[in-house]
């Protein structure tokens, strides 16, 4: 099975990319990258290009962008918005979400943990 590769937005904790690489997902962070401080359309555009879901805080700005791009016919490989949890809350509930989803089921969706 395939694994679901993410991109993870400035406004989430920053040590949640490397725990996430140190249980083997390939996460990368917005900061990492270099692309801190671009437009929202930006970074899910580089995201989608990437072929990497995003995970955000950001619910006001990425949920009328998942419609933009529903409505366009645009792919992404996923927008996933957190609560705003303690980390190790975050931590466990991304876990669970990259063991349970693949690049496939995640395409294109929306989804809240």
């Amino acid at each position: 099975m395939s694994r679901l590769r993410l991109l993870i937005d400035e406004d989430v904790w920053t040590g949640l990319a490397e725990a996430l690489r140190q249980a083997g997902y390939d996460v990368v962070s917005v900061n990492e990258v270099g692309r801190k401080g671009l437009s929202d359309e930006e970074q899910l555009a580089f995201a989608s290009a990437e072929g990497r879901a995003f995970l955000t805080h950001n619910i006001q700005d990425f949920a009328p962008l998942a419609e933009i791009y529903f409505q366009h016919n645009r792919s992404h490989a996923s927008i996933v918005v957190a609560g705003q949890f303690e980390k190790g809350e975050l931590l466990r509930r991304m876990l669970i979400l990259l063991e349970t989803l693949t690049p496939e089921t995640a395409a294109n969706t929306l989804r809240f943990i």
